[in-house]
């Protein structure tokens, strides 16, 4: 904890803030990356817990009834995930734990990003393979993957060790 203590004291001097209101900018971008993640996170939830229910569910054989397993448990753990630093704040408000809460929360987004990614690569693959075949499902979901780690993972860090460096 000592290290994100003296980023946070690193950040105020840089920008000639106190350090609670590095925090609670802090907090607040946390809350603002929350909302667009779980949004997303929702209305794919949502779409799979209805799919069982539909007629053609039973045709999806061995490959698909997998391949929506992955999809649902990985979404439900990417929605925990998204959801947990709200009740982390919550549990901890005016406990003077704002650093804690977005500690916390940083590592509970990349966490739930990262299960967001399997969801919606699982989730391309069981609809193009049951529109299109497997192999064009495979294709589309591999670039699907490739853009997802590029843009989510790689530039942001390529980025982050350039600017350290």
């Amino acid at each position: 904890m000592a290290r994100k203590r003296s980023d946070v004291q690193a950040a105020a001097e840089r920008t000639g803030r106190r350090p609670q209101q590095v925090l609670d900018r802090n907090v607040d971008e946390v809350l603002q990356e929350m909302r667009v993640a779980i949004t997303g996170v929702q209305v794919l939830f949502a779409f799979l817990l209805t799919l069982p229910f539909q007629s053609r569910f039973e045709d999806l054989g061995d490959f698909g009834t997998t391949v929506y397993a992955v999809t649902l448990i990985s979404t439900a753990l990417a929605t925990v995930c998204l959801i947990a630093p709200v009740s982390f704040h919550r549990t901890l408000f005016r406990q003077q734990q704002k650093e804690a809460i977005v500690a916390f929360a940083d590592r509970s987004l990349l966490a739930g990003l990262a299960l967001l990614l399997i969801s919606i690569c699982s989730a391309v693959l069981l609809v193009i393979d049951v529109v299109l075949g497997r192999w064009p499902a495979v294709a589309v979901t591999a670039v699907v993957a490739v853009l997802g780690l590029a843009t989510w993972y790689v530039a942001p860090l390529r980025r982050r060790s350039a600017s350290s460096s």
